[in-house]
């Protein structure tokens, strides 16, 4: 969910007269006059997936017995999750058979890709509780969907022409003028950091809490806008009492 934070509070604006034909200030009137505001802001959004690995093995000195022993397994990991809403496209297995020595040795690894963190941990905690020291879970991987990246984008330059407006509205109050449509919006500066995209990087430190991961993967974004509105006039007393 992404948690916009306050607009700058830094304020720019110009107000344009109208010009003669030779480039001389004329008395003010509605036509042709100008607000030029600049304004920006900044949001944030929160990781919505997170990738989880289970690995398991087993080595025997039958090759049936290494294979059943794991796939026993998989099946129950795979059952966990379908029944708490993971989709099957969101598992992915891959399998790897050798011979070590006089054994057979089999071995495997299954990754989860959870939309819904609290669906991520109930599902852990279990293959925790059943399966024990016979599976090992990795620390979540937490990242950004391109989409989820878009929406932080075009919202945080959504807010920014906001507060361009409210700045005109104020400029324009402040001298008794009504604001009109806007002439020009100009996006002049983005920046985004923090946070990552979906990418195989190496997970954080084992110590770090859930709550710190998804911190450490949320991503932020800032926009400047500069902005031209017109002026109608004179504000209507009846709209300044609403």
């Amino acid at each position: 969910m992404a948690l916009p934070v306050p607009p700058s509070s830094r304020v720019f604006a110009e107000l344009v007269p109208a010009q003669t034909p030779a480039g001389r200030d004329v008395p003010a009137a509605p036509p042709g006059r100008e607000v030029h505001v600049s304004g920006s802001a900044e949001c944030s959004a929160g990781p919505d997936r997170a990738r989880v690995s289970v690995r398991l093995g087993s080595r025997k000195e039958a090759a049936g017995a290494a294979r059943s022993s794991v796939s026993r397994r998989l099946e129950y990991i795979a059952q966990s999750a379908r029944q708490r809403g993971v989709p099957e496209e969101n598992m992915t297995v891959t399998e790897d058979f050798s011979r070590v020595e006089n054994t057979f040795q089999m071995e495997a690894e299954v990754c989860i890709t959870f939309s819904d963190f609290e669906t991520m941990q109930k599902v852990c905690n279990l293959l925790i509780e059943k399966l024990g020291t016979s599976i090992t879970i990795s620390p979540p991987h937490f990242y950004h969907t391109p989409e989820a990246i878009d929406i932080l984008r075009r919202q945080v330059c959504v807010a920014a022409v906001r507060s361009t407006r409210r700045k005109a509205q104020e400029v324009c109050r402040l001298f008794g003028q009504s604001l009109g449509k806007p002439l020009l919006i100009r996006e002049e500066e983005t920046k985004e950091w923090g946070g990552h995209i979906d990418s195989h990087v190496p997970n954080s430190p084992d110590s770090l809490t859930l709550q710190e991961r998804i911190q450490n993967a949320t991503a932020y974004a800032s926009c400047r806008v500069f902005a031209v509105f017109e002026i109608l006039g004179k504000e209507n007393r009846r709209n300044k009492l609403l």
